[in-house]
C-alpha cells in the first residue's frame, strides 16, 4: 500500500512538472521560438503557448526597442586627423527566428558591426564634415548598419554620433580659426556701417548744395541743441551771410522810416 502511494506521489508530481513545462505564457513584447527535436517550427506568442514536454525547446526572444552604446573608436579623418567617435544605436528584432537561427548571439553581432561601420564610414570624412554635417553621416551609418543586419531580422532605426573628440592641439586651431572669423565678420559689418553712413552724408551734402539755406537751419539747431544739454554760455560766430541778411533788413527800414 505504501508502494502504491508513494507511486501515485511520484506521478502526481512528474504531472506537475510536466504541465508546468508545457505551459508558456509570454508577453506582448515577447516572442518564443521553438525547435522541436532540433528544426525550428516557428515563432510562438503573444499570449498562452502550449509546448510538447522534452520534445519542445523555446527560445525566448524581445521585440522591444534596445538602446546600444557604441565604445569609442579611434578614427583617422580622410584630412589625416586623429580623432576618438562614439555613438548610440537604436534598433529592434522584427523577426524573431531569423535573430536565432540566423546568427549566434544578435546583440553582440550588431554591437561589433556598429563598431566597424563606425570606423569606416566616418574615416571617409573630412574632419570639418564630420563636425558640421553631423545628420548626414548619421543617415550613412544607420543605412549601413541596417544592410547589414537586415538578413538577421534586425531593423535599425537610429544611429546618433554622440561626442567628438578632438586632439589638444587640434582644439587651439579650431578656437583660433573661430576667433579670426568673427573678427573678419566684425570688420565686415564696420566697413558697411561706414559706406553706409558716407552715401547718407553725400545725399545730405547734395540736398545742402540745392539749398543753401539749410546749412543755416543745421547751424541753428545744433545751437539749438548745445544750449539745451549745456548749463554755461556759450559764444559762437554768426555767419557773414546772415549778418547780410540782417543788415540789410535794417537799412530798409530805416530807409522806409525816413
Amino acid at each position: 500500500m505504501s508502494a502504491l502511494f508513494g507511486f501515485l506521489v511520484f506521478a502526481v508530481l512528474l504531472a506537475i512538472v510536466v504541465l508546468a513545462n508545457s505551459i508558456r505564457i509570454v508577453r506582448e513584447y515577447d516572442r518564443l521560438v521553438v525547435f522541436r527535436l532540433g528544426r525550428v517550427i516557428g515563432e510562438r506568442g503573444p499570449g498562452l503557448v502550449l509546448l510538447i514536454p522534452i520534445v519542445d525547446r523555446p527560445v525566448k526572444v524581445g521585440l522591444r526597442t534596445v538602446t546600444m552604446d557604441v565604445p569609442p573608436q579611434d578614427i583617422i579623418t580622410k584630412d589625416n586627423v586623429s580623432v576618438k567617435v562614439n555613438a548610440v544605436i537604436y534598433f529592434k528584432v522584427v523577426h524573431a527566428q531569423e535573430a536565432v537561427v540566423e546568427v549566434e548571439n544578435f546583440l553582440y553581432a550588431t554591437s561589433l558591426i556598429a563598431q566597424t561601420t563606425l570606423r569606416s564610414i566616418l574615416g571617409q570624412a573630412e574632419l570639418d564634415e564630420l563636425l558640421s554635417e553631423r545628420e548626414k553621416q548619421n543617415q550613412a551609418l544607420q543605412q549601413v548598419i541596417d544592410r547589414h543586419t537586415a538578413p538577421w531580422g534586425i531593423k535599425v532605426s537610429t544611429v546618433e554620433v554622440k561626442n567628438v573628440d578632438l586632439p589638444q592641439e587640434m582644439q587651439r586651431a579650431i578656437a583660433r580659426q573661430a576667433e579670426a572669423e568673427r573678427e573678419r565678420r566684425a570688420k565686415v559689418i564696420n566697413a558697411e556701417g561706414e559706406f553706409q553712413a558716407a552715401a547718407r552724408l553725400a545725399e545730405a551734402a547734395a540736398v545742402i548744395g540745392r539749398e543753401p539755406v539749410a546749412i543755416q537751419l543745421r547751424y541753428l539747431q545744433t545751437l539749438a541743441e548745445i544750449a539745451t544739454e549745456n548749463n554755461s554760455t556759450t559764444i559762437f560766430p554768426v555767419p557773414v551771410d546772415m549778418l547780410k541778411a540782417f543788415m540789410s533788413s535794417l537799412d530798409r527800414r530805416s530807409a522806409s522810416a525816413t
